[in-house]
């Protein structure tokens, strides 16, 4: 299994890291990819991944900490991302929270201008949304970004997810359909194409159902995976098999 977004790297983890990917390497969660948020900790995020071969980085400029943005960061990032050609996963987590006082204009502005660098590296993004699908999806298709990437956190309709999947991306699928109240989610995750799936859990944040309140883990990624397979119709082995092969085709990086 593949955790397509977890935070590792936040200091949540600092005490016991070691023993939470000895876990998830016993429960069969061989790679982690950890998403960028902010410049000042790319180099942070690097150094952990050089020392753990389990785990693979994204770098990105997060909408929301951009209230210390300045211009210069787009081009560092840049940088970072020919440095590190081949190892570097995707550019992101970028996108839009209109949930957060940051001007929208601005916004949209970063969150272009990296699916520009995006495009010149050839790499996908790791899109974060929030209040936001209608204003992404158009600069999706204004765009001339064509590597595709993945929905983080996807809880949309059923036309957004297909707006997503016509435009090259997969649906980031985690603890949320853990939830027997998320009616609407579980819906349209049982219903859209399962060539579209990949898993994630954002840890340590969005904790799975039954775990409020406490640290949310890559360890329980099998347990995202096994709500994940009581919502489909196809046998559970296929499930749990294309999501895998689902995060290689998106993410090829993660294979080097």
């Amino acid at each position: 299994m593949i955790d397509s977004h977890c935070h590792l790297d936040f200091p949540a983890f600092d005490l016991d890291r070691d023993q939470v990917l000895l876990k998830c390497a016993q429960l069969g969660v061989n790679s982690i990819v950890i998403p960028g948020t902010q410049a000042s900790m790319w180099l942070r995020q690097i150094l952990l991944c050089e020392s753990y071969s389990q785990l693979k980085f994204a770098l990105g400029l997060h909408p929301y900490f951009l209230h210390n943005y300045r211009t210069e960061q787009l081009q560092l990032l840049d940088q970072q991302l020919s440095l590190h050609q081949g190892k570097v996963v995707a550019v992101g987590e970028i996108g839009l929270d209109f949930s957060l006082p940051t001007d929208e204009v601005l916004q949209e502005r970063v969150f272009s201008e990296q699916l520009n660098l995006a495009h010149q590296h050839r790499l996908p993004v790791i899109v974060h949304h929030r209040q936001s699908h209608n204003a992404l999806i158009r600069l999706l298709k204004k765009s001339t970004f064509c590597n595709g990437g993945i929905i983080h956190a996807f809880s949309g309709s059923l036309q957004e997810a297909r707006a997503y999947i016509d435009l090259g991306f997969k649906l980031g699928i985690g603890g949320t359909i853990t939830y027997p109240r998320a009616k609407k989610t579980r819906a349209v995750i049982a219903q859209v194409p399962l060539s579209s799936l990949v898993l994630e859990t954002d840890a340590p944040d969005m904790p799975i159902n039954s775990k409020q309140g406490e640290r949310n883990s890559p360890s329980y990624l099998p347990l995202i995976l096994d709500a994940l397979q009581a919502l489909r119709t196809e046998p559970e082995n296929d499930v749990k098999q294309a999501c895998w092969q689902n995060t290689l085709n998106i993410l090829p990086n993660i294979s080097n």
